[in-house]
């Protein structure tokens, strides 16, 4: 080796190749021609490596691409493309696992860009493909089989593999892409519920560059079992008497309708609304994966085991409008979207503020909430059954015979004031309950009460035939769609008219009722909606009937 080529590795290795360049050109008199087939040889250890992961932007997991090079300079790691807080915080995870799983961290300037670079990320996920993308880079480990996988990661300083949130978005789009996903290990049952997807499993760094090496393999992550028989679900049996509030949960079940019950305290309210994910059907599967996806990116964690189980929200009546319908930097679903394909129960709904009962009024017309920020705009679904209790009045007994009501007529239309009439037109059904009669709670058995499995039943034929005839539930009917799916008899259209010129009903309401009794309809096996149906429909829309008397 000569004395020109032993300066030039002590120059690398001292990492000052840069600035003393141009010293060793004049020292050794040098032509620059020969200067730069030296810098380039194949030797050379500046280099470049790439490697696949994803990011999280709402309900998707776009693609991102982490290219890290290593060049001659001053030691420095850099991080570039819109990083937040914690991916810049990878510089000293990333290093620390490094040294501790006995790798080489290159005394070079590490400069990693994560493209596009117009995308901001967030998270610590980006921990594992940025340790392999300097591997790489440093001929550590080989690049060749880093084309065929994306990764997923937060490091421990020991290189142990921390989990990470929404890993589920990634799996299904690295699916898409035609790639396996490396995840932790503890992400690996939540990863596996894309069935289709290849998942493979590791619990520390030095696992996954075993496998890059070729020298070990990693496990194949395996969709858990969902058993529905152990799902400890309430039985409406429990539930005594109350054969009108029954009907109306049947039927807002039957056609995925929204309901509010209003009643004294304790005539069962609660208690009918827990009852309904136990009368529902049972999710299909593209269904239960977007209700398990918008879960997995929620911080309350997520449990692969009950991917399949039908999700029924309750927030305190103190919740702020971010928490129901989602926000934050990066925004994050609220309890509307984890509700997505279930039920999100609303108990006290005057107590909520009234901005974030607002903020409810789109996503129950779209089935999805578009949370905009100065620099990031997400969407996440939020098909939701709403279901909701209040009492009549401030005290709560306006109308009942057992107890004395102490509010005027005045307190009770503030009390009805809190909520807007373009929120309550939203609601399908308004349900009145009354307190059960005492021997039906004191003599078991005094009423034969039906089990939640005989009701699903009839909610599953009714189901059966809408999804034959329009295929969709007949809450999700649009305006011009009611013509072809929704034909009433003569006596039903009289009927209608007169409803709506006598309490001045709003076209949304028109358009709900006619949903409303298409869906009784379908639980008498019947065609043409008749002035039966219509007559029950209209039993379940308390509110209007009571603002028009006030």
């Amino acid at each position: 080796m000569s004395i020109l080529h032993v300066c030039v590795f002590i120059f690398r290795q001292a990492g000052t190749w840069p600035v003393r360049a141009s010293t060793l050109l004049l020292l050794l008199k040098l032509h620059p021609r020969q200067a730069a087939e030296i810098c380039c040889r194949k030797d050379n250890p500046m280099a470049l490596a790439i490697v696949y992961s994803r990011s999280s932007s709402g309900i998707t997991a776009p693609l991102v691409t982490v290219e890290a090079h290593l060049a001659f300079g001053m030691a420095g790691f850099f991080i570039v493309g819109l990083p937040e807080a914690a991916v810049k915080e990878s510089r000293d995870r990333v290093r620390s696992a490094l040294v501790n799983s006995n790798f080489e961290f290159p005394s070079r300037r590490i400069t990693v860009n994560l493209a596009p670079a117009d995308l901001p990320k967030e998270g610590a996920g980006f921990d594992l493909p940025i340790a392999l993308g300097i591997l790489a880079a440093s001929g550590q480990i080989p690049r060749d089989r880093l084309e065929e996988s994306e990764f997923t990661g937060e490091l421990a300083l020991s290189g142990d593999l921390r989990p990470v949130r929404g890993v589920l978005t990634m799996t299904l789009g690295a699916h898409h892409a035609g790639r396996r996903l490396i995840v932790p290990e503890v992400n690996a049952m939540e990863a596996s519920l894309a069935d289709q997807a290849t998942v493979l499993s590791a619990n520390h760094l030095l696992q996954v560059c075993a496998y890059l090496k070729g020298e070990q393999n990693l496990p194949r992550s395996v969709r858990p079992r969902f058993d529905p028989e152990n799902e400890n679900t309430p039985d409406l049996a429990e539930v005594k008497g109350q054969p009108h509030a029954k009907r109306a949960l049947e039927i807002a079940a039957a056609g995925r309708h929204s309901l509010l019950y209003i009643g004294p305290p304790g005539t069962g309210k609660t208690m009918l609304a827990s009852r309904l994910p136990g009368i529902l059907p049972p999710l299909q599967e593209d269904e239960a994966l977007e209700a398990a996806a918008v879960a997995s990116l929620s911080h309350r964690g997520f449990n692969p085991l009950h991917w399949r189980r039908i999700s029924f929200r309750s927030p305190h009546h103190s919740s702020s409008s971010a928490a129901l319908v989602g926000g934050g930097r990066p925004p994050r679903p609220g309890e509307i979207s984890l509700a997505h394909h279930g039920v999100l129960f609303l108990d006290e709904l005057p107590e909520f503020n009234r901005q974030a009962l607002e903020c409810l009024r789109e996503p129950l017309e779209s089935g999805s909430i578009t949370i905009s920020r100065a620099a990031v705009q997400a969407v996440f679904p939020a098909r939701f059954q709403l279901v909701a209790a209040m009492n009549p009045c401030p005290c709560g007994y306006a109308g009942s015979t057992q107890e004395f009501c102490q509010c005027d007529t005045e307190k009770i239309k503030r009390y009805l004031g809190k909520l807007s009439g373009p929120l309550l037109d939203r609601i399908d059904m308004q349900v009145e309950v009354t307190r059960p009669r005492p021997e039906l709670l004191i003599k078991p058995g005094s009423y034969p009460d039906e089990t939640s499995a005989e009701v699903r039943g009839r909610v599953m034929y009714a189901r059966q035939r809408q999804q034959q005839r329009q295929g969709k539930c007949n809450a999700m009917l649009t305006a011009g769609e009611l013509d072809s799916y929704c034909l009433l008899d003569a006596q039903a259209r009289d009927l209608l008219a007169q409803v709506m010129l006598r309490f001045g009903l709003s076209a949304r309401v028109c358009h709900r009722l006619v949903k409303m009794a298409r869906t009784i309809a379908d639980l008498a096996d019947m065609e043409v909606i008749t002035l039966e149906h219509l007559g029950e429909a209209l039993n379940y829309r308390c509110l209007d009937r009571s603002r028009m008397m006030i």
